[in-house]
């Protein structure tokens, strides 16, 4: 198996998750959506989580799942799709996002390409592998197909004294990997935050929302045009079924909820 990048403290006892295993459910989340604090570290490129204390564990971060994980469905109902197969020479991986705050309390969303093999055409922050909180699989859901990757993502807030203006002046996205990109201020960000994949209604939504929000759309050559971006699209859900639309991550979700939390103290 390949170098494991999440190492779990069971009891005490250390374990490397495999591909199919819920991180969250070995750590004994319960019922419900969470989150569920969990006691962590990230040592040389490994984050090792755990279901108590343990020396060297930095803080305690919120874990959470998405309401249709794959690897719960996965070990609830044992399925196995016939003639196919699941990754055996790998655990679970580990990526980290940036929500990147201007000094005028907005945050970087970046809407990746469609032609990306992992979740095109979503939007979430900018990020990448490092060689909580939030268990991550694509596809999303099981009536998608067999999950082809695993991760724990890893969010980081970064709070610069830069405005807004400032910084986007200092982005160089990357058109091969970046097709958009946009902030949000805490009242856009709340209503996306509302709308909570995996439920039947949205949370409260503020009653005036903008019918648009400005982006910045790239260009092959990577020059940035604005582009209104209709709210409808940022209020997406996540389909049951495997569809290519526009919408906002899960897990970027989790992420804006968190950062409003922040905002607010």
């Amino acid at each position: 198996m390949a170098a494991a990048r999440v190492l779990l403290l069971l009891a005490g006892r250390p374990v490397s998750p495999s591909f199919v295993q819920s991180v969250c459910r070995l750590l004994g989340a319960g019922p419900g959506l969470g989150p569920w604090p969990t006691h962590c570290s990230l040592k040389r490129g490994r984050l090792v989580l755990s279901d108590g204390p343990f020396p060297g564990a930095s803080t305690r971060l919120p874990l959470q799942r998405p309401p249709f994980c794959p690897f719960v469905a996965l070990d609830q109902q044992q399925l196995r799709t016939p003639g196919a197969e699941l990754p055996t020479n790998r655990g679970v991986d580990l990526g980290v996002a940036v929500m990147l705050q201007s000094s005028d309390q907005t945050v970087l969303l970046t809407r990746r390409t469609r032609t990306l093999s992992i979740s095109p055409n979503l939007w979430v922050p900018p990020g990448g592998h490092v060689e909580l909180d939030e268990e991550s699989a694509y596809p999303p859901r099981l009536s998608w197909g067999l999950p082809r990757y695993h991760h724990i993502i890893l969010y980081l807030l970064v709070v610069s004294q830069e405005s807004q203006q400032q910084l986007q002046a200092r982005i160089q996205p990357n058109p091969s990997e970046v097709s958009a990109f946009m902030w949000l201020g805490p009242d856009v960000a709340a209503a996306v935050a509302a709308t909570e994949d995996g439920t039947e209604t949205p949370r409260h939504l503020p009653q005036e929302l903008p019918p648009s929000v400005l982006t910045a759309e790239l260009e092959e050559d990577g020059r940035a045009r604005p582009l209104a971006l209709p709210m409808s699209t940022l209020l997406r859900t996540t389909p049951t079924t495997a569809e290519g639309k526009e919408r906002v991550s899960s897990g970027t979700k989790f992420a804006l909820r968190l950062w409003l939390q922040h905002v607010r103290r």
